[in-house]
């Protein structure tokens, strides 16, 4: 654990490697219908799994600007770890005005503590995020 613009940070082991097999997407993914991803962890100055779209920008409004622009308006969450950054950035996106979806059969979670990743889905249901699974996608 550190200190990190007065946040504790847990540092995790090495993981999801821009340009490695280990931060690509699956190749049995679909991927025509994505619109955009959105990579994180790339300033050590910012908490690498919290206001993950607040990261774009200082004052957060370039996810505003892209929603406006584009007609975006719900984002679809999936990956590691349901627990830190998928629920860090469903809250966030929900904070935006995005209808935010967590797609269940796509996360795993770490569990430091034992349940730690159903109770992250709790507090998004609770929140008003929409947690389902990949088969209720359209």
């Amino acid at each position: 654990m550190i200190d990190l613009t007065g946040q504790r940070q847990i540092l995790w082991p090495v993981h999801c490697v821009q340009d490695t097999p280990g931060a690509a997407l699956v190749a049995e993914l679909d991927t025509r219908r994505i619109a955009r991803i959105i990579h994180k962890g790339t300033d050590p100055t910012i908490d690498s799994y919290m206001r993950v779209l607040r990261q774009w920008t200082p004052s957060g409004n370039r996810p505003r600007r892209i929603s406006a622009q584009q007609g975006v308006t719900h984002v679809y969450l999936l990956g590691l770890a349901t627990d830190y950054c998928v629920r860090h950035s469903a809250l966030d996106a929900l904070q935006l005005g995005f209808r935010t979806f967590v797609i269940e059969d796509g996360c795993r979670g770490v569990n430091l503590q034992p349940g730690d990743s159903a109770a992250a889905l709790a507090d998004l249901r609770a929140a008003g995020v929409v947690v389902a699974t990949s088969t209720d996608l359209p």
